[in-house]
């Protein structure tokens, strides 16, 4: 059964900094893609983020070049998304999810994830 926990929600000022952090368990590898999604209210869900497990290579929204970084640490089984710079409209419920056994991550496709956390709630405002 896989499993995957997201913390490290909250609420923070314009221009400030979080770091999300999403617990994996239930995987015989860590031969997985983790994806990071947002949703927010009257909103659809969108890609934030991915990053593969064959090469480790990563993918942005534009919305979030240049101020997002996500990473992974194998040793703990978690991937994190360091948020910097944050916006009012970065307000949202993020989700981490996972496919298994892919070499590859994509941000434009929800399906393509096998197994969703339950979301932590990022606030920007002040």
């Amino acid at each position: 059964q896989f499993q995957l926990v997201e913390s490290g929600g909250g609420l923070v000022q314009p221009g400030g900094s979080l770091r999300l952090s999403c617990a994996v368990s239930g995987f015989i590898s860590n031969y997985y893609a983790i994806g990071w999604f947002r949703q927010a209210p009257g909103k659809e869900r969108e890609g934030v983020s991915c990053i593969s497990s064959f090469d480790d290579s990563t993918r942005y929204a534009d919305s979030v070049k240049g101020r997002f970084t996500i990473s992974r640490d194998n040793a703990k089984n978690t991937v994190y998304l360091q948020m910097n710079s944050l916006k009012p409209e970065d307000t949202a419920v993020y989700y981490c999810a996972a496919r298994p056994s892919s070499a590859y991550c994509v941000l434009t496709r929800d399906a393509f994830y096998s197994a969703w956390g339950q979301g932590t709630q990022v606030t920007v405002s002040s």
